[in-house]
């Protein structure tokens, strides 16, 4: 299964695909799509909607997962934020693509074991769980760290389906 993670920016949004193979995961790809702050906001939000329809067509994944968005004390850079988090669940959904969403926390926990985490931790852990992958940048190693924790939530419940109906006991 080929799974696209996504880490919404309006700045940067970082995009990485993994396949997951029962408990084995591998790097496939994996970048960082820039929008110019000079811009208008419509402008942004639609480079943004394009370039990920591109890697969405590109790399054809089979799901997606997309990191959810904490909030900050300036309003408008939380709302800017969010308006890039629709677009990026606009453009998996668009795709077909089922999603799965989850909170940083739990990304830095099913990466690095700790749910405080910071970005080098989640950088080594990355390249450790992906050994030889060449990240284009701390976004992509942040998107590419919940395709990992979606590939874990996937094989968990695959496992417990399994369990709850005797196959493969």
């Amino acid at each position: 299964m080929l799974i696209l993670g996504l880490d919404p920016g309006l700045g940067t949004t970082g995009w990485g695909v993994i396949r997951a193979d029962g408990n084995r995961l591998s790097h496939v790809a994996n970048g960082q799509i820039r929008t110019d702050p000079s811009m208008q906001l419509p402008r942004r939000l639609a480079l943004l909607f394009g370039a990920l329809g591109e890697v969405i067509r590109t790399e054809r994944p089979d799901g997606a997962a997309v990191e959810e968005v904490l909030g900050n004390s300036n309003a408008q850079s939380t709302l800017k934020l969010g308006q890039a988090r629709g677009v990026v669940l606009l453009s998996a959904s668009t795709a077909g693509l089922a999603i799965g969403e989850y909170h940083p926390s739990i990304v830095k926990k099913a990466v690095v074991g700790t749910g405080g985490a910071d970005k080098k931790q989640i950088q080594a852990m990355v390249g450790h769980l992906l050994p030889g992958v060449k990240l284009s940048g701390p976004d992509a190693a942040d998107a590419l760290a919940v395709a990992i924790t979606h590939a874990h939530h996937l094989a968990s419940a695959q496992a417990r389906a399994r369990r709850s109906t005797g196959i493969g006991a």
